[in-house]
């Protein structure tokens, strides 16, 4: 439970209303984005931060409105670049928690180069991507990550666009943490925040989100009450990776060293894949995040990759400290006012 001095200095505990703003929360009603917004708030208490040493920034879009609804500092930046913004705010203060909200269409369209650069560089950034596979603040046109033969505004006779996988972008750009979620899971997305906020490095979450206005059941096939524990596929460190009621159902490798869903009697426990989140290799973790090609078949949810980096921040910070040591601190006015030229080193 996060602490803060009150009025007469005595340390007073913090809940979910210290971190809501006086904003009014303007989703269309039924929006998935409010799920995620009650996990966040529910969960900063937890964090040992306090919300004058947080940041939430975002870009444009549905999803791009939750910085107003917490009581934090907070960047409304443009579409694409929040990214970019945060990776400024973490070098210049690294004292910060500094989150990224986006969704499908602004991080992985316009903002796609951002995002990679961002996970690859590894900068101590918790970024949350809210997928409902559309873009809804525009209304309704086909997004990076909607299925071929998605039939929108944009797109009246279907796509032909072969959508992203964003886990598999994250880690073919190495990120050092990747994680999979949903909104209609309150605790597993508060606990996937949490690892995610821990972890020290750029963190890439994927929340499946739900657009009932212009794309409605997208996920249903894998999230509906009567499907999920068929269709969701938990991973745990350390374990053989099964799902469904009883666990009859498992992911094994085949000779090419593909994993794919079996079942566990037939297989053999033993013969199931043992989940390993700490493997430097991502190698694995990006055939995981393979395993289901969209929403309608059996998909991994959880960490797929938690390994440790330095971060890109404390890098070049040593490198600015060496450079004081070698030849001492620089003098900014003697620049500026020297001639057109001048010797580094």
């Amino acid at each position: 439970m996060s602490e803060h001095n009150g009025s007469e200095g005595v340390a007073v505990a913090l809940g979910r209303k210290d971190w809501e703003s006086d904003q009014e929360v303007r989703w269309c009603p039924g929006c998935g984005d409010y799920g995620i917004l009650a996990a966040l708030q529910f969960l900063m208490p937890e964090l040992g931060v306090e919300p004058h040493n947080t940041v939430f920034v975002s870009g444009i879009g549905c999803a791009a409105r939750l910085p107003y609804y917490m009581n934090t500092y907070g960047v409304h930046s443009i579409h694409g670049r929040a990214p970019a913004l945060a990776t400024g705010i973490a070098m210049a203060r690294p004292d910060l928690s500094v989150w990224v909200i986006g969704g499908d269409g602004d991080m992985l369209s316009i903002g796609g180069n951002h995002l990679i650069h961002a996970l690859r560089r590894n900068v101590n950034l918790t970024i949350l991507m809210f997928n409902n596979q559309i873009y809804g603040l525009t209304k309704g046109q086909y997004s990076p990550t909607s299925e071929v033969g998605k039939v929108t505004k944009s797109t009246p006779f279907g796509s032909v666009d072969h959508p992203f996988n964003p886990i598999s972008v994250a880690i073919g750009a190495e990120a050092t943490f990747v994680a999979r979620t949903h909104d209609l899971d309150r605790k597993h997305m508060m606990e996937t925040f949490r690892r995610a906020h821990e972890h020290r490095g750029a963190s890439f979450v994927e929340v499946f989100q739900n657009c009932n206005v212009f794309n409605d059941g997208a996920y249903d096939g894998i999230l509906k009450k009567a499907v999920r524990s068929d269709m969701l596929i938990p991973l745990r460190h350390g374990e053989p990776i099964r799902f469904g009621d009883d666990g009859q159902h498992g992911v094994a490798v085949n000779e090419f060293g593909e994993p794919y869903v079996c079942e566990s009697a037939k297989v053999g426990v033993d013969h199931l894949l043992v989940h390993d989140e700490h493997r430097a290799d991502p190698t694995l973790a990006f055939a995981l995040s393979r395993l289901s090609s969209g929403p309608h078949s059996p998909t991994p949810v959880g960490v797929f990759r938690d390994v440790s980096r330095p971060t890109y921040e404390a890098q070049v910070q040593q490198q600015v400290a060496d450079a004081v040591e070698r030849v001492g601190p620089g003098d900014l006015h003697e620049l500026l006012h020297s001639g057109a030229t001048w010797t580094v080193g």
